[in-house]
């Protein structure tokens, strides 16, 4: 007797093709999650690579999973929330031994990591490398599964990025003549450049919805408040601030060129910005106890990078309870603010998360 075989089938379009791709069985595939960026978003990478830049000691993590994993948070950040709320299991870091199932996404972010190799070169995994990572997961799935299933995949799935903070301390804080020959606009320009090339080879690959976050006030973060000159009153390092703000200006000027450059692309941009102003401002009202000094550290605002007494200073302070903090450590929130981040950028109306919220991109 002959079997009816269902195919499910669609078009990919390129910029020079148009493709049907079918595949046998697509309701088995859920919208998977890939990941890049830097601390933010690492849930474990730099365990395994030969740095200082860990977190895989007490006390974080202590909250949540009860031990440390190496993510720069007290429990959960926001990549594993996003996971959650997509009905997707927590996403492993790539360098994770024995970890060998990339159907649902993997996470490749590595903490200090830039969208330039010259960031913290050779104590992080970059962006252009994080991208290698993806290439190779992308030629081993299409390896076991064909290309037609994989090529589902790719396209259903979304693609998380955070970059470019490092990079921006970097040029304010290094010495390095590679940071210091160039104005601020010339840098922002550079790290937007090595994004929007990542971004075009992830689509190359397959990968058709992003989602991403802006700056932000990284000039008002405890590790930046502490650096600030005569800093007395709490103020924000305002140099950070503006290089930040360039990046914010720049960031969907070229998002919106790529939607129309790159055809069915379709993204995601929470303002970071916004959240983090309204819960330092009125911090009660989302919760919280203290918005400026962090949980865990040294010096003023508590921010010298020394939560866990492994980065040559052995001596920190740690509060009773994190839930009471916007900030874990000088530079990382707490899980509670992961999750409150990570819900805007969920669920959270244009004039917070646009052009499309994540639920959204999940659901297409």
């Amino acid at each position: 007797m002959a079997r009816l075989v269902l195919l499910w089938c669609f078009f990919i379009f390129t910029a020079t093709s148009v493709n049907l791709v079918c595949s046998r069985s697509p309701q088995k595939y859920h919208t998977a999650l890939f990941v890049f960026g830097d601390s933010l978003y690492d849930p474990g990478n730099n365990n395994y690579i030969d740095t200082l830049i860990k977190a895989n000691y007490y006390p974080y993590g202590e909250t949540f999973f009860k031990y440390p994993t190496g993510r720069f948070s007290d429990g959960r950040i926001i990549a594993d929330f996003i996971a959650q709320f997509a009905n997707l299991p927590l996403i492993p870091p790539y360098l994770q031994p024995g970890n060998h199932e990339f159907t649902y996404g993997v996470n490749f972010a590595s903490a200090g990591a830039g969208a330039l190799s010259e960031t913290y070169q050779g104590f992080v995994i970059d962006l252009k490398t994080q991208l290698g990572y993806f290439k190779k997961v992308v030629n081993l799935m299409r390896k076991e599964l064909g290309d037609a299933e994989a090529t589902v995949i790719f396209s259903k799935a979304v693609y998380l990025i955070n970059i470019g903070g490092n990079d921006y301390i970097s040029f304010l804080t290094s010495n390095s003549t590679v940071f210091q020959s160039s104005s601020k606009q010339e840098y922002v320009a550079m790290v937007m450049g090595n994004l929007t090339e990542s971004i075009e080879e992830i689509y190359k690959k397959g990968g058709r919805k992003f989602g991403f976050l802006n700056m932000g006030s990284l000039g008002c973060v405890p590790s930046m408040k502490a650096l600030a000159p005569g800093n007395t009153t709490g103020s924000c390092f305002e140099q950070v601030n503006e290089i930040a703000k360039l990046h914010d200006a720049a960031l969907p000027k070229a998002l919106e060129e790529l939607e129309t450059k790159l055809v069915q692309v379709k993204y995601s941009m929470h303002y970071l910005n916004i959240s983090y102003s309204e819960r330092r401002n009125n911090p009660e009202k989302y919760g919280f106890k203290e918005a400026n000094i962090a949980c865990c550290g040294s010096g003023p605002y508590r921010g010298m990078f020394s939560c866990g007494g492994r980065r040559g200073v052995t001596k920190y302070e740690l509060c009773s309870d994190p839930n009471d903090y916007l900030f874990f450590d000088s530079d990382h929130l707490t899980e509670k603010a992961n999750k409150q981040i990570a819900q805007l950028m969920w669920s959270g109306t244009p004039n917070i998360t646009g052009r499309y919220n994540l639920k959204a991109l999940f659901e297409v």
